[in-house]
């Protein structure tokens, strides 16, 4: 007689046995079986361990033949228990077979079944009942016996009735009991009220195919096999039943799980999109920087004035229209970027790293820059202006000397050139020479004009002006004709000297009136064209000087009035003379073409111009007055804008320190001061209005005030920056503080402890600050080997991007990390392997059966090919993807 049992304690029947053992005297006796009993344990055992060795690839068609060579026998076993049995043997003689399943058997015994009268050589010769009753031992063992330790079976038996130890018949027969325990785990799959008591086959057929389908429990049994028996084989319906608890406890299990990694894969989408969302925002802006400096570092001048002023004017639109939306692009930034560390701290996973070139400080650089190259342009183009209004000015200057150097140059030549001294009387000779030297004064006169010329044009291609080849070929004409003149001049005294010797009379009256008139002729005007010179100013001395210098000219009318009346008075003694001594005298004056109608008519035209030059001085003198009060009015504006802006940001620092109220209270104090804040934006936009109002007048200097616009300009971006950046760090602390369960009070207690070792009050501490900061929190970090590790760790964690400094967030982070419960990498891996049925590799199939599609699909996408020595075709590798949710490896 053979008698097979486990050591372990069972649940008891009401006579003190195992109730799944009461009737094994009977099932025992004489080695006999039922034919149907038998062919229902053939058919159940069959498809159970199949249900084990598909998962290594195999299954068997025999029972009692497949297991006698011990093989399949080892690997079941190695399948359900989860260790390595002893090396099979590989042979074909029968003490290889006999062998394995002595290593077979001598494992079950290991487990604490005691085994008697069950030996290898009746398994390796293929005794069906022994093979049986030894595969009944196995699912005891270890598909049963864990139910009844758990206390599960019992409760199940009486909940369902299927699992009593002596099953009614008419409850099997009907299938009620099979359908109404996949119901009560599954009731998606089975719609318990449409079945019919009186249709057993439809309704066993029904559960056995749903638990195939869904439940991958193999169909072990068919319905005619417990309709059409008077008592089914108990053993072959405990096994069944057995599957359905496995199938519906692992189904628990892979619920937790899936909720798991559900929540973790929740949180790393999240975190994945706010990463995305930082990306692009950072390459958007980077690349406006990148396009925006070439044009600012445009340093190629334009030709005139008005192109230079609408290079001005674009530069304002930039200023007021561009830059804002990108200054505040520039904030919302590095909020994210905070936003996003404080909440991969708070999960558990590593700090974001931005991709190469896109972290918050190459922005700052790129911003930096691109501040450079705006400062640089606006001065280049305030110089530029400078420069064009002054070419403008001597360019227009050299064209009015030239002008009238050329007028006086003409026909010069052709007069010196002339041979009228070969056939001229003594008198005519005499008045030649007078009329030459005459010539020679005015040709020296002419020389200031003629240097100022050359000076303007040699200033001009000095400024790079664009027309310098028209002036510097108009400049050597003139300078060339100049040459020429000053030799003919020298060969024409010649000439006349020698003419000279014999000719001795001349008329000293008419060279008296030549000389004097000569020079009061080039007075007359070298004024005329001083009273007509363009001018320039920038501010009220300059244009004083010049009225100063005006009155002083007009001072010297009188004087120059005289002197006209001299020489008016020496033409007047000469027509008295003749008249008296009735001598015919010629039409001219030999010695000089100067009449004096034309010096009176010279006269006149000074006499007209100088009160249009006080005119036009007094209209200067009032711009500039008006250029004075727009000076005044911005000074003004700038005195009282400045500084509060600077106080504010004193106050902000202030405040970012304190510790009155709760982290909501400093909040909205804080949201408040910025509202406050915004509020005063009027004052700049005004303040911007005044300014717009003194660079259109062309002002280029204040002597009331030491703010310039772009101080005001860049003082309200970091002030709103500032503002901002302090309301994210405190946000970020009721963050943390609700997500670590932090207390007012400790809160309250780590920014005391904060603010006391940050002793110069910049709201961060340097390495030596926060090695003073632990010690006196009890941290072991004193200066010796041990301490200096600890302390390189701490600062690891607290600043990984080595900059040297702890800010207050970082600070909480580290004090309240130890006691936060959240999820690691082992704890997901676990999970997974839950759901993929304790297998090394998981299935796209299990991924969409336990989780949502759309993590399913995440997790597929991302999860790398298992190729381990057990993969399978489509198997995943579901232990990296793991790690690499928290940083561990790469995804």
């Amino acid at each position: 007689m053979v008698d097979y049992h486990v050591t372990n304690n069972q649940p008891l029947s009401a006579d003190g046995t195992a109730p799944y053992m009461a009737q094994s005297d009977e099932w025992d006796r004489d080695l006999l079986l039922d034919p149907a009993w038998e062919k229902q344990q053939r058919k159940t055992f069959t498809a159970w361990c199949n249900s084990h060795l598909r998962k290594a690839g195999t299954q068997i068609e025999n029972i009692d033949e497949d297991f006698r060579d011990g093989l399949k026998l080892m690997l079941l076993l190695e399948v359900i228990s989860g260790e390595r049995l002893p090396k099979p043997e590989r042979g074909k003689m029968r003490v290889h077979k006999i062998n394995n399943v002595n290593k077979a058997l001598d494992f079950i015994a290991s487990k604490g079944v005691k085994l008697v009268s069950i030996g290898a050589e009746e398994i390796v010769d293929g005794n069906a009942k022994m093979t049986l009753g030894m595969i009944w031992t196995i699912i005891l063992r270890f598909a049963i016996q864990d139910i009844s330790v758990e206390g599960e079976l019992t409760t199940i038996y009486n909940s369902a009735a299927v699992w009593t130890c002596r099953p009614s018949i008419q409850i099997l027969r009907d299938g009620l009991a099979f359908n109404a325990l996949i119901h009560r785990h599954r009731p998606e799959l089975i719609d318990y009220d449409k079945l019919r008591k009186d249709d057993p086959v439809t309704n066993l057929n029904n559960a056995f195919e749903v638990a195939e389908k869904y439940l991958d429990i193999p169909k072990m049994l068919d319905a005619e096999d417990i309709v059409g028996t008077l008592r089914p084989d108990e053993k072959a319906i405990m096994t069944y039943v057995s599957c359905f608890y496995h199938a519906f406890s692992g189904a628990q299990k892979a619920e937790t799980a899936a909720n798991r990694i559900c929540k973790v894969l929740a949180v790393n989408q999240e975190n994945e999109q706010l990463m995305e969302d930082y990306e692009k925002l950072a390459s958007d802006l980077l690349e406006w920087i990148r396009r925006t400096i070439p044009w600012l570092e445009n340093r190629t001048p334009e030709k005139t004035m008005h192109e230079m002023q609408q290079k001005l004017e674009d530069f304002r639109d930039y200023r007021r229209v561009h830059k804002p939306p990108k200054v505040q692009e520039k904030c919302q930034l590095e909020i994210n970027f905070n936003t996003l560390q404080t909440k991969l701290r708070l999960s558990n996973r590593p700090a974001f790293m931005p991709s190469e070139g896109r972290m918050v400080s190459d922005i700052n650089n790129a911003w930096h820059g691109l501040e450079q190259a705006e400062k640089g342009y606006e001065e280049w183009l305030l110089n530029e202006i400078r420069r064009l209004e002054r070419l403008d000015h001597l360019a227009e200057k050299f064209r009015q000397k030239a002008s009238i150097h050329e007028s006086w140059a003409d026909g010069k030549e052709v007069m010196l050139t002339q041979k009228d001294y070969e056939t001229a009387t003594l008198s005519d000779i005499k008045a030649l020479i007078r009329k030459h030297e005459a010539f020679e004064s005015d040709l020296t006169a002419h020389q200031d004009r003629v240097e100022q010329i050359a000076a303007i044009a040699q200033e001009l291609n000095e400024l790079d002006y664009y027309d310098s080849p028209k002036v510097n070929a108009r400049c050597q004409k003139i300078c060339d004709q100049w040459d020429t003149l000053g030799s003919l001049t020298h060969s024409r005294r010649e000439a006349l000297e020698r003419t000279e010797k014999q000719l001795e009379s001349i008329d000293e009256l008419y060279l008296e009136y030549a000389k004097r008139a000569a020079p009061f002729n080039n007075w007359m005007e070298g004024a005329m064209e001083d009273l007509q010179d363009m001018f320039i100013v920038h501010n009220i001395e300059e244009i004083q000087g010049l009225i100063s210098a005006h009155e002083q000219f007009k001072s010297t009318l009188p004087e120059a009035n005289k002197e006209r009346e001299a020489i008016q008075g020496i033409q007047s003694e000469v027509q008295r003379i003749a008249a008296q001594n009735n001598i015919k005298l010629s039409s001219s004056n030999p010695y000089t073409s100067i009449t004096p109608q034309s010096i009176n008519s010279k006269w006149d035209k000074v006499q007209q111009l100088v009160p249009q030059r006080d005119h036009a001085l007094q209209e200067e003198l009032e711009r500039q007055q008006s250029n004075d009060h727009l000076r005044r009015q911005f000074a003004n504006q700038a005195n009282l804008v400045g500084p509060w802006i600077q106080n504010k940001m004193e106050e902000i620092g202030r405040i970012s320190i304190e510790m009155d109220g709760t982290l909501e209270d400093q909040l909205n104090h804080l949201k408040q001061y910025e509202q406050s804040i915004i509020n005063y934006k009027p004052n700049i936009d005004k303040l911007e209005g005044e300014h717009q109002l003194i660079q259109e007048a062309l002002i280029f200097d204040n002597k009331y005030t030491t703010y310039t616009m772009e101080h005001i300009r860049v003082g309200w971006e970091q002030l709103l920056t500032t503002i901002a950046r302090t309301i994210n760090e405190i946000e970020n602390q009721i963050l943390t503080r609700d997500a670590k369960g932090i207390s007012q009070e400790q809160m309250h207690e780590y920014r005391a402890s904060f603010n006391h070792f940050d002793k110069d009050h910049s709201g961060t501490l340097g390495a030596e600050e926060f090695k003073a900061c632990l010690i006196s929190l009890g941290y072991d970090v004193e200066n010796d080997k041990q301490g200096d590790a600890e302390f390189a760790r701490i600062m690891g964690i607290v600043d990984p991007n080595n900059t040297g400094f702890v800010t207050f967030q970082a600070f909480i982070d580290f004090m309240s990390r130890e006691t936060t419960d959240t999820d690691t990498a082992d704890q997901v891996i676990a999970s997974f392997k839950i759901l993929a049925g304790d297998k090394n590799y998981i299935t796209a199939d299990e991924l969409r059966r336990e989780l949502p599609p759309d993590q399913a699909q995440y997790c597929i996408a991302r999860m790398a090919p298992y190729t381990g020595p057990d993969a399978i075709p489509g198997a995943l590798d579901y232990m990296s993807f793991s790690t690499a949710l928290y940083g561990e490896s790469d995804l």
